[in-house]
């Protein structure tokens, strides 16, 4: 019994210095080099916004910010190298929507994308670009969809890749608005638009950044975007809400994680920067150059919207029976 209280007093004399040590901690982060991990190639949208972000962070922390490009499996690969990576505060991944269509779309994942980590921020959403090839006699979504229904199974569409983000929006197209369209998955979105452009799809979901130029040079007809609403880049285009989809609203989006188990305070000063960064008039000008909307939240905020998109693009893929595998 002594021994036991003789411990209790030890514990409890050692506990305010712990608090003293965990505070010191979280002052002085960070106080080393921050990782960000992308688990994508690099050269993308993640890519660059990881980039932008990083040297904003660098410039407010004075630490060296590492950009971690890894990619394959789907993201799998970064996602799951984050996961395991200690928790504390050195180690960020920027995660694309496959992050919460992975865990339906492929039959083994060995994460959960709620469970396993804890959201900084989004970071940005960008629509797409519902466009079709010139020689398509339709100009506006709601033609689209009376030409598609009378030519059934005939027409067609392309994507970066299935499960891809723009390959969902195409099949929660299809899927809203009736129709009988046909896959044509590519290995990304370049060989994809390539085709459209060459009249062997007729038409599909592209990234502002890929086809507002060539729907300017006339090589693509833009028929709306994807979101809720019309998009500083292209304010000429109506959204597919407007154009005769009511209801319709899909964005790709960004955001910063962490692997779950991060100090409150470390989240919260991880929060404060990330969302300043996005915020700052330069980074943001550059985004919005590329056709994204800077998207700085809460953390609560971006946990309960990854948490929808889970559930949203799941219940389509099993709908769809989509399988990546």
């Amino acid at each position: 019994m002594h021994s036991r209280f003789a411990l209790i007093a030890i514990v409890a004399a050692l506990a305010p210095a712990a608090k003293v040590a965990v505070a010191q901690s979280t002052t002085q982060y960070p106080s080393k080099p921050i990782r960000i991990i992308v688990p994508f190639a690099p050269g993308g949208g993640t890519d660059l916004t990881a980039r932008l972000v990083g040297q904003r962070l660098a410039e407010r922390f004075s630490q060296p910010v590492i950009i971690d490009n890894r990619p394959g499996a789907g993201t799998m690969l970064g996602t799951e190298l984050t996961q395991k990576s200690a928790p504390d505060g050195y180690t960020l991944m920027i995660a694309s929507a496959s992050h919460a269509i992975n865990p339906t779309l492929y039959r083994k994942v060995n994460y959960d994308p709620i469970r396993d980590f804890a959201p900084v921020s989004l970071a940005i959403a960008f629509p797409f670009v519902l466009a079709v090839n010139p020689a398509m006699p339709v100009r506006g979504v709601k033609e689209l969809i009376a030409y598609a229904k009378a030519n059934a199974k005939r027409i067609n569409y392309a994507s970066s890749g299935t499960g891809a983000t723009n390959h969902l929006a195409a099949e929660l197209f299809k899927s809203m608005a009736g129709l009988d369209l046909q896959h044509i998955p590519y290995k990304g979105g370049g060989p994809a638009m390539n085709d459209v452009i060459g009249g062997q799809v007729s038409m599909m979901f592209g990234t502002v950044l890929e086809t507002m130029p060539q729907v300017r040079s006339g090589k693509l007809r833009g028929l709306a975007v994807s979101s809720a609403k019309r998009m500083s880049a292209a304010p000429e285009l109506p959204t597919i809400a407007e154009g005769g989809l009511p209801g319709y609203d899909v964005t790709g989006w960004y955001a910063f994680l962490a692997p779950v188990g991060v100090e409150r305070a470390v989240m919260t000063k991880l929060n404060l920067e990330v969302t300043g960064a996005l915020a700052f008039p330069a980074l943001k000008e550059k985004l919005l150059a590329l056709g994204a909307e800077p998207w700085p939240t809460s953390q609560s905020t971006a946990q309960t919207f990854i948490a929808s998109e889970v559930q949203r693009w799941g219940k389509l893929i099993q709908a769809a029976r989509i399988s990546a595998d």
